[in-house]
């Protein structure tokens, strides 16, 4: 498409706020109107820029990045982001960008184009919320938008306003939800419209009988998964009749689209059916993780893997230049960790969550839920034999991921084979080392995960049999030397911090495996206090907080997405109030070490501190590229008044060496700030709470914290790397 943005007329909207833009800025309308060209209008924006800087030496060699990291970006005024974006607006106008994720269109950044064409010639094609993001980023050059100082009474205040799972007037309406459901059910089963062998009601139960049993199969996991709802319809009765229609008609479109849909009884149970005595969308969080939107049924069956290195080729590296051996089955991103994904019910979820990482797997049918074809064949064990050779022969691999789906979704009996065949090759690995000199040793297992949901999905699952088995594993592979056992699990809101779900972690701490937790910050997520409410109602009952991802920037994701500057934001005004001192991290990574009493000791600890959590999670976005990151800088806007940022790695942690050839990653957000605040709005939020967002224009990647790094060997490792190709 030929764009000409000369030739595209502002609309009436448009040109109410370019002169509210004016009007707010004598000296821009001046500058604008009295130069005699485009260029030289960009020339006097650039010497305005300068003089805020000059002001701030700091300011100075960040821009030019002379410095970098967190240190330098703590040396920033709050205007010093406004004049930085202004620089970095005017050292990238007229680059074009394509994006991937809109159908790879071409976008042509040139704001301050778009400002001269505006006001000159009433054109330049911007729209509405560009003009709305310029106005607010000349507030914060000229000292209009207040510099924000994280409040520690303010945040609490927006904590409270979120309930989690464990207060006696949370727990009484689920309570009501189970018993609607039970006995919708146990109707259902009665009427053979479900059931099998296993859960079959004798024809002669009263129906008070029939809920009774149901009741009693409330406990056992495996009904959740066999009664999961798979329609429209029965989401709808389950939920009292309370969807919208338009919610219904959306759901119904989806269904026949074959997107997959499945949400168990019990997780279906925290969904409210009405707001009395509750605080205004209290369980949105949720909500929005199972009922699907118009534009992830509008993208299905064209969505693409967002990580570049999960796109495998059988025989040829993957995007960060590992070699796999298999290209359903492992995944790889870094030199110390590789991901499996057994060929087991793993390849299956408790229910299905919007923001998937992994939806084109489930488009694709790899990931599915079909239980019963899901269970391992008898090739299974052949293959994952070679696949654990792959970390077996492998120089620097020493941390082992197995997910999905989800991990616990394996029966016992699969999972138990799954990690003593990862005991033998840590074995195997480990004495192959007695034969290597100091110096060319291999990395040895020392970390072993569990990437799993359910323990909020479907915490039923969490059994005294799978705590022996986790329990007996532990003891055998710490005598080899692993030291780190951790389930990877993932809270998406506190009011998924259940009675069922604190049951099943302190469970999984009993058999000494640490439970850390990441976060997907979603639009409902986002909102002000929540995330800090779920860090505080996680480490209530034990759970360390390991990463706040914001969603990626897939089209189908763009109802979900919160923009990358609110979890700058988040970051610095909310997360800051459970900052732990650097000379406690030893006392932390020991708790983590002894999870027996983590509970107790991370209570202790707080209080000790006299902080409502320890904020020990990193705010960051997996990259299209390679790894995790939250250092940028915002090069461009879209006429639509999305930005761009420009992302660099994380340098804190290592990488493959092909970072250093891939350079720097270009984002092109999925929603403008403005739309992003509308919809907090429509949410019940006060826009004014995020006032600050717009000034968030660079991001830094914190440190991880030494609670969540390796142990140290007490050997010396090879520095050659192997299954690498570059």
């Amino acid at each position: 498409m030929n764009y000409q943005p000369d030739k595209i007329a502002l609309s009436a909207k448009s040109v109410k706020h370019l002169r509210q833009l004016l009007r707010e800025n004598p000296r821009l309308d001046e500058i604008i109107k009295t130069s005699q060209s485009e260029e030289e209008f960009k020339r006097h924006m650039q010497q305005w820029a300068f003089e805020i800087i000059d002001e701030n030496k700091a300011a100075i060699d960040y821009y030019s990045q002379k410095v970098k990291g967190r240190d330098a970006f703590k040396h920033l005024r709050w205007q010093d982001f406004a004049a930085i974006r202004i620089l970095d607006y005017l050292d990238n106008a007229g680059r074009s960008f394509s994006n991937p994720y809109r159908g790879g269109e071409i976008t042509v950044s040139d704001p301050f184009q778009l400002l001269w064409l505006g006001v000159r010639f009433g054109s330049g094609g911007a729209k509405p919320l560009f003009f709305e993001d310029t106005i607010q980023l000349f507030r914060q050059l000229t000292r209009q938008m207040p510099d924000p100082k994280p409040d520690t009474n303010q945040v609490l205040q927006w904590m409270d306003r979120w309930p989690h799972g464990l207060e006696p007037n949370i727990i009484a309406i689920r309570e009501k939800n189970k018993e609607r459901i039970i006995r919708i059910l146990a109707e259902r089963i009665n009427s053979c419209e479900d059931g099998d062998s296993r859960y079959s009601l004798p024809a002669h139960f009263t129906l008070e009988q029939r809920i009774e049993k149901v009741r009693e199969w409330w406990n056992d996991y495996m009904f959740h998964l066999r009664f999961a709802i798979r329609s429209p319809e029965l989401l709808n009765e389950l939920l009292d009749y309370s969807l919208d229609l338009d919610t219904l008609k959306v759901m119904e479109r989806a269904e026949k689209k074959g997107i997959p849909f499945f949400v168990n009884p019990y997780y279906l149970s925290l969904l409210n059916t009405s707001a009395a005595g509750l605080d205004v969308g209290a369980d949105l969080a949720i909500r929005h993780y199972v009922l699907y939107s118009k534009q992830l049924i509008d993208q299905y069956g064209n969505i693409e893997a967002w990580e570049k290195e999960d796109k495998v080729e059988p025989g040829k590296p993957n995007a960060a230049g590992w070699l796999l051996p298999s290209h359903h089955n492992v995944h790889r991103r870094y030199p110390e960790v590789a991901i499996l994904i057994p060929d087991t019910m793993g390849r299956a979820c408790g229910g299905l969550c919007v923001s998937c990482q992994r939806m084109y797997d489930f488009q694709r049918g790899n990931l599915n839920f079909n239980m019963d074809k899901l269970k391992p064949k008898e090739s299974w064990n052949d293959k994952m034999q070679r696949l654990l050779e792959y970390w077996e022969n492998d120089t620097q691999l020493r941390d082992i991921l197995i997910t999905g789906g989800d991990a616990l979704m394996s029966q016992n009996k699969s999972l138990e084979h799954i990690l003593e065949a990862v005991y033998q090759m840590a074995l195997r690995k480990r004495e192959a080392n007695k034969q290597r000199p100091d110096g060319e040793k291999h990395a040895e297992i020392v970390r072993i995960r569990l990437g799993s949901r359910l323990p909020a999905y479907l915490p039923q699952r969490v059994t005294e049999d799978l705590v022996q088995i986790l329990s007996a594993f532990r003891a055998k592979a710490q005598e080899i030397g692993v030291k780190q056992f951790v389930i990877q699990t993932h809270f998406e809101a506190p009011m998924e911090v259940t009675p069922e779900a604190a049951l099943a972690v302190k469970r999984l701490i009993s058999a000494g495996w640490t439970v850390n937790n990441q976060l997907v910050f979603t639009t409902a997520a986002s909102r002000r206090g929540h995330t800090a409410m779920l860090r505080k109602a996680l480490n209530d009952i034990g759970v360390i907080t390991y990463y706040t991802f914001s969603v990626k920037g897939f089209l189908e994701n763009s109802f979900n997405y919160a923009t990358n500057a609110r979890a700058v934001q988040e970051q610095v005004e909310e997360k800051v109030i459970g900052q732990i001192p650097p000379e406690y991290y030893h006392t932390v990574r020991e708790y983590a070490e002894a999870p027996y009493t983590l509970k107790e000791n991370l209570q202790a600890f707080r209080e000790e501190l006299g902080i409502p959590f320890l904020s020990t999670d990193r705010n960051v976005i997996n990259l299209p590229g390679v790894g995790k990151s939250l250092t940028f800088r915002t090069i461009g806007i879209t006429r639509w008044g999305r930005r761009i940022l420009e992302f660099d790695h994380d340098h804190t942690r290592w990488h493959s060496p092909i970072i250093h050839q891939m350079g720097k990653v270009v984002i092109i957000e999925s929603k403008p700030i403005g739309e992003y605040l509308h919809q907090l709005e429509e949410m019940g939020e006060n826009p004014q709470d995020y006032r600050s967002v717009w000034g968030y224009s660079i991001g830094e990647t914190e440190a991880r914290l030494p609670v969540f790094d390796y142990p140290k060997y007490d050997f010396k490792l090879t520095e050659a790397m192997t299954n690498l190709k570059i």
